[in-house]
């Protein structure tokens, strides 16, 4: 299992975010810095946290962006879910694009299938407050003062 670069930056931005110190705002220069992407891209993602509920952006020349909720009221599998459009590990999971002969009577399918599941209960159980039980170490490594 994979998941894109899009969900992975989304939950990079989440724990920047939630790193930084009470009232202190993030920015998506200084995220774009500390993690090499790209501004645009970043403006994306950020956007779409927004949509989520997830984040708040404040526009002018102090914005910024700060959590929208508690770091322990954001689940991690819900934010996966939300930001990955597909979990097609396989052309049979998509009936659209499904051409393998074999679909009818193959176990394959099913196995993922269970796999995914478990995939998805397993990011469940954690919530941004579990991925941020090392903040000073985190901090750190991002160059937060």
């Amino acid at each position: 299992m994979r998941l894109k670069k899009y969900t992975d930056y989304a939950l990079r931005v989440l724990i920047f975010t939630a790193s930084k110190r009470d009232g202190e705002l993030a920015n998506k220069k200084e995220i774009s810095e500390v993690f090499h992407i790209s501004e645009n891209h970043l403006g994306k993602i950020i956007h779409e946290l927004n949509k989520l509920e997830l984040i708040e952006t404040l526009r002018g020349r102090s914005g910024g962006i700060r959590l929208a909720k508690e770091p322990a009221d954001i689940n991690i599998g819900s934010v996966v879910r939300a930001m990955e459009d597909d979990f097609h590990l396989l052309e049979c999971f998509d009936c659209a694009t499904n051409y393998c002969v074999i679909t009818p009577a193959c176990k394959l399918k099913g196995v993922l299938h269970e796999a995914l599941r478990a995939f998805l209960t397993v990011l469940d159980k954690y919530t941004l407050e579990d991925l941020l039980t090392n903040k000073q170490e985190l901090r750190a490594l991002m160059g937060l003062k």
